[in-house]
């Protein structure tokens, strides 16, 4: 992979990111606030829809020139980046909110970003690697 065609899959995978970051937030605010569930149950469900997302939208989009059988990268997915997303959220939510007392949408956006890189190489080099 050239320079160009990472840093093209880098900005892709950040184009999603984004709208997943607009629908763990719904989410979250949602479930939070909406249903009054504890902020870490609320984030961890909040992240995987936010995964489910994101996963959908990089098969087709960030990694589409990628082939390989859905399910399986569905699951790699959700076992690799999913639960990276999931444990880092959780554990982080505990510090900035339990411990620090920062805003939930707030300390969850830092979350998203502290948990970015990694999962794009996860993603990358494990669950969409090409041929």
């Amino acid at each position: 992979m050239t320079i160009h065609q990472a840093a093209a899959r880098w900005v892709k995978f950040n184009a999603v990111g984004a709208i997943g970051i607009g629908v763990q937030l719904v989410a979250l605010t949602v479930l939070k606030s909406g249903l009054h569930l504890d902020y870490l149950l609320a984030t961890a469900l909040a992240v995987e829809v936010a995964v489910i997302h994101n996963y959908l939208w990089h098969k087709r989009f960030t990694w589409g020139d990628r082939g390989g059988d859905p399910y399986g990268r569905f699951v790699k997915f959700n076992l690799t980046a999913g639960m990276f997303a999931v444990i880092g959220n959780i554990l982080l939510m505990k510090l900035l909110v339990g411990s620090l007392g920062m805003n939930y949408l707030l300390a969850s956006v830092g979350t998203i970003a502290a948990c970015s890189v990694a999962n794009f190489l996860v993603s990358d080099r494990f669950v969409f690697q090409g041929p």
